[in-house]
């Protein structure tokens, strides 16, 4: 399997990595906040890390939910993280005419999972030379991503990845079948798991979505367990304030001890 760079962290060489962050970009001040505490964290356990926020949701549930500051203050914004505080960033983009932009600054470009299958979308991501990461559909069976990657390898991209976060399992469900993680894997690219988004209700609380936060240890556990490459989660210093997704996001105080736990998992198993 080939080793995905991103940054100056490597993905696939057998050592654990987290992709972790709050949802959205909710201020400058924020953002620098978490990345740096996200950071120090990681460094006290000697774990890859890269830093993720969305600078625009665009699929919110609701019309009035805040979607974030957009893509030009929010890259500038992922732009000083990453130059000051030294760490690789990630965000996804909705739109092919995005990805030139956005890989000005990303170190890795994020597909979301409803976009996983839009043609134009992949490959002008590919065309980038920027490591992609597609998120797999709610909606698709991990052995129907091997089209999706076709797309992105048509570029002649060799950076790639893929993401497990939950399939839907009824209306405002969704289940994490781990069993993706191997088979998603057989395709020959390293493969992360979302644990928070597979603990999200879609739309659950009627104009937002809601989530099962308190599964998130026991499926990161569960994920280390099964084999990965990276852990992927949204995290926040005060989730029941956060401005999106704050329902299945961590509590910060809670990653550093969750994560030596998954690492030493992670090791066992290597």
């Amino acid at each position: 399997m080939p080793a995905v760079s991103v940054g100056n962290v490597h993905i696939g060489r057998g050592d654990l990595v987290l992709i972790a962050g709050p949802c959205v970009i909710e201020s400058r001040e924020h953002a620098r906040f978490m990345a740096e505490t996200l950071r120090d964290i990681t460094a006290r356990i000697d774990i890859g890390f890269i830093f993720k926020a969305s600078f625009d949701k665009a699929n919110r549930t609701s019309l009035d939910a805040y979607r974030g500051p957009g893509i030009v203050e929010g890259l500038d914004i992922l732009k000083e993280i990453k130059f000051s505080l030294k760490v690789p960033v990630t965000s996804d983009i909705h739109l092919p005419q995005q990805a030139v932009e956005a890989a000005c600054v990303l170190d890795l470009i994020q597909i979301p999972a409803f976009l996983c299958r839009q043609t134009d979308l992949l490959i002008a991501a590919g065309l980038t030379g920027q490591p992609v990461n597609i998120k797999k559909g709610q909606f698709m069976a991990p052995w129907d991503m091997a089209n999706v990657i076709k797309k992105v390898e048509s570029t002649h991209n060799n950076q790639i990845m893929l993401t497990e976060r939950g399939t839907s399992f009824g209306y405002n469900n969704l289940v994490c079948d781990l069993r993706s993680l191997d088979i998603m894997r057989k395709f020959g690219w390293p493969v992360v798991l979302d644990v928070t988004h597979s603990l999200q209700l879609p739309g659950g609380q009627g104009e937002s979505s809601g989530g099962n936060r308190e599964y998130i240890a026991n499926l990161a556990r569960a994920g280390a367990g099964f084999g990965l490459d990276a852990l992927f989660m949204e995290v926040h210093d005060n989730p029941e304030d956060a401005l999106s997704d704050g329902a299945n996001s961590l509590k910060i105080d809670d990653l550093e001890e969750l994560l030596k736990q998954v690492k030493q998992i992670h090791k066992v198993l290597k």
